[in-house]
């Protein structure tokens, strides 16, 4: 007898661990570890994955009173590797075992059960997910000696269709009116043959010229170096962490080919992760471009059944590169020789809810887990990456950092010019642009070239505000400000996504919510703005692209916009931080950043660290190919460090004081930091619940050197969907077990129905 150990997909903290149950003689071959079962639980049934597989019994437990796996509802779609991960991932991050291995799991698959009718075997409920078979036509030999007759018009003309090869029936359909009939009655003669043949569905291409990996005539010594490092990190086979640090243009993306090509040859896969959504049809080309079918696909804008067919892919080894954003890192791909993180200093690898992950953190235990290697690369890594490489040694894995300081072929980094704003005004120029950016937009559309404009706002301004008595508009059921969108002539709130039409507000054009006065003024600027003025600045024959979250809402919008953009002979796009990083279009030959002080002054300790990624990365959006690159900051903090090595292309100016900054204030890379949120719509039990939580988390951390609890207090948005937020933070040594007494607390409070709780373990959103 085989025993089976499941976890319960029950959302409680109630039930944390496993549960035994035996494995019938004809489940054997399909209650494997990874696949998902019904099991009987407190007298109902329920859902589970399994996790273990053995045949020894659990211990105290008469064999007669352990309950049987009522059936396999799917097939097995993690390994004892990857329950491995999640169960360190529920410690790490203070969640539910179930949801840690809720990623694992495939596209659409829900824990919801069904049958169609009484004693029926139960099914799993899947969101339009699962294999999809189309059927193909094709001739046998009998159709040689086949003639149809004289009135048989449908028939001669499907047979004609077929006769250069099998054509699928969807495309025959289209081509001969009626074809499905006429298909059925030539199968009954023997003339056709209908076969079934899995489809796949959504293979992404892309026309992007970017979009193709050249093989380079050579190396340069940077390159050489990281592939050697990334070479023995890999045959090491002990989860080796390898920072690629390389300036923007440098050739990481060659690096990371060339490693794969390696990690293929010795038989092993690879997983390669981008920040960015709008990234992933010019990373796919490049790397399809080298590696052909075996490339799989995974990100949230595909469709789900899209999503299971390149995961299957993957599960079946039909494919052995993994390329997609932060969720590709859980594919089925068992045996990977390389994990890769492109940007690894991006945010957005960052989780925002359960399970909170980092992909970073998870990316190097799987690769302790799998025996591989991890690659991070960046043009700014991230500070928490720069200190383990310094120590040599983290959490059991070496960590080597590579330089790659120079362009290939020559290439050399852009100029880059600081535009004091305030100078701009006083001397009489009120307008978007500069007068240096004004006129070097002018000059790149004079040459037929191309420009790059980056703004982290989108809409036309940030908020509107009365000039008589000072009013802003807030969101009615968030305590944000409403954004001014004039193309809709709406307002729109960024966090809960709720806009008003301007006459329903009451409109703010005439009138004062507050005080009726007529004089409401827009401030701000935003990526429409910008667009409105920069149609009437540069001259007719320049195309202007607008590349935002309004603009990409739809399905391969940011694939279109960026084909546009590179087919436009002269072109100017204008977009968000979704531009600044990782595409490559060696016409551009002017970047401006229209504003640097966007994410420079908001209350977050990772402001600076921001705002220099983000320059940087820009800037390295100019001068990729032959001609050189400009870039022009505009800012009314000229001085600030983080602008200043920027300008000298120097991190050094930059990381000196911000790391010594963090030092004194206790914050990453020296500390941990989490930030428990606890909301609802009562007020009163959202403060009690929080001020218990802070009390249990005090007593356990105690005096211990290094611990600091802070709060309860209101977050910044004290109020998100009419919900009230309040929260507390914990900071405690590097590498202590934050995950660990967070869980115990939330397991020791007990929390008020109606209240919500999100513990963020390594926390990057404070707000």
């Amino acid at each position: 007898m085989r025993y089976a150990s499941v976890v319960l997909d029950i959302p409680t903290r109630a039930l944390e661990g496993t549960y035994d149950y035996a494995i019938p003689p004809e489940l054997e071959e399909s209650a494997q570890v990874g696949a998902t079962v019904l099991v009987t639980f407190s007298h109902r049934a329920a859902v589970g994955y399994v996790v273990r597989v053995g045949s020894e019994p659990p211990a105290g437990v008469p064999e007669e009173k352990i309950l049987p796996v009522r059936q396999v509802l799917a097939p097995p779609c993690f390994d004892e590797g990857a329950a491995q991960v999640a169960a360190w991932m529920a410690h790490e991050y203070a969640c539910t075992l179930p949801d840690a291995i809720h990623p694992f799991r495939a596209p659409g698959q829900t824990v919801k059960v069904t049958r169609e009718a009484e004693g029926a075997p139960w099914r799993l409920v899947c969101e339009k997910a699962g294999p999809v078979d189309a059927r193909w036509v094709q001739l046998t030999p009998e159709a040689a000696d086949f003639e149809p007759r004289k009135n048989a018009a449908r028939q001669r003309e499907l047979v004609q269709a077929l006769s250069g090869g099998p054509v699928r029936m969807a495309e025959l359909s289209a081509l001969v009116p009626g074809a499905s009939s006429v298909v059925k009655a030539l199968e009954k003669r023997g003339v056709v043959a209908v076969s079934r043949q899995r489809e796949v569905r959504g293979s992404e291409t892309t026309t992007l010229s970017s979009a193709v990996a050249a093989r380079p005539q050579r190396l340069t010594q940077g390159q050489q170096r990281a592939l050697a490092a990334i070479d023995a990190a890999r045959q090491e086979g002990a989860g080796g962490v390898v920072l690629v640090d390389g300036v923007t243009g440098s050739g990481k993306t060659e690096v990371y080919l060339d490693a794969i090509e390696r990690a293929l040859a010795a038989g092993r896969g690879a997983i390669v992760l981008v920040p960015e959504i709008s990234l992933t049809a010019q990373t796919v080309g490049r790397f399809r471009s080298r590696f052909g079918d075996a490339v799989a696909v995974l990100h949230s804008r595909l469709s789900v059944g899209e999503r299971f067919d390149q995961w299957d892919l993957v599960r079946q080894g039909r494919a052995k590169v993994v390329v997609g954003a932060r969720s590709a890192l859980f594919a089925p791909l068992f045996n990977p020789g390389l994990i890769i993180i492109d940007e690894e200093h991006e945010g957005s690898y960052k989780q925002d809810q359960a399970p909170r992950y980092h992909a970073r953190e998870v990316a190097a235990k799987l690769a302790q887990v799998r025996g591989c290697a991890l690659v991070l690369g960046s043009a700014t890594p991230s500070l928490e990456s720069l200190a383990r490489c310094r120590a040599g040694m983290w959490a059991g894995a070496s960590w080597t950092r590579v330089c790659m300081p120079e362009r290939p072929g020559g290439a050399v980094l852009p100029q880059v010019q600081v535009v004091d704003m305030a100078s701009q005004f006083r001397g009489g120029n009120h307008s978007v642009f500069s007068a240096p950016l004004a006129d070097a937009l002018r000059q790149v559309v004079d040459r037929r070239e191309k420009a790059v404009l980056m703004l982290n706002r989108r809409g036309f301004a940030n908020f509107l505000m009365c000039r008589d008595c000072g009013c802003v508009p807030e969101c009615p059921h968030c305590s944000t400000s409403l954004t001014y969108h004039e193309r809709t002539h709406t307002l729109e709130c960024h966090t809960c996504g709720r806009s008003w039409p301007m006459r329903a507000y009451p409109d703010p054009s005439t009138r004062c919510p507050n005080c009726g006065s007529r004089y409401m003024a827009a401030y701000g600027v935003g990526t429409q703005r910008v667009e409105d003025e920069l149609r009437m600045l540069v001259p007719e024959g320049a195309e202007v692209i607008r590349m935002d979250a309004d603009t990409t809402k739809a399905k391969g919008a940011h694939q279109k916009l960026l084909e546009q953009f590179d087919a436009a002979e002269c072109a100017i796009l204008v977009g968000t931080q979704m531009i600044a990083k990782g595409l490559d279009f060696p016409e551009v030959t002017l970047v401006g950043v229209v504003n640097a002080d966007t994410t420079l002054k908001l209350p977050d300790f990772r402001s600076a660290e921001r705002t220099y990624d983000l320059l940087e990365q820009v800037s390295g959006r100019a001068g990729r190919g032959e001609r050189p690159g400009r870039v022009i900051v505009q800012t009314y903090w000229a001085g600030h460090p983080a602008i200043q090595a920027v300008v000298n292309h120097d991190r050094q100016l930059f990381l000196e004081p911000e790391l010594e900054e963090r030092r004194d204030a206790g914050y990453p890379p020296y500390t941990r930091l989490a930030n428990v949120i606890a909301w609802g719509r009562d007020p009163r039990e959202v403060g009690g619940y929080v001020e218990a939580f802070a009390k249990e988390l005090r007593r356990r951390v105690g005096t211990q050197p290094g611990w600091e609890v802070l709060g309860p207090a209101d977050c910044i948005k004290a109020k998100v969907k009419d919900r009230v937020r309040r929260h507390v933070m914990l900071k405690a040594p590097a590498q202590a077990d934050v995950g660990g007494v967070l869980g115990a607390c939330s397991a020791a409070v007990e929390k008020p129905q109606g209240v919500s709780l999100a513990m963020d373990v390594d926390a990057y959103d404070l707000m």
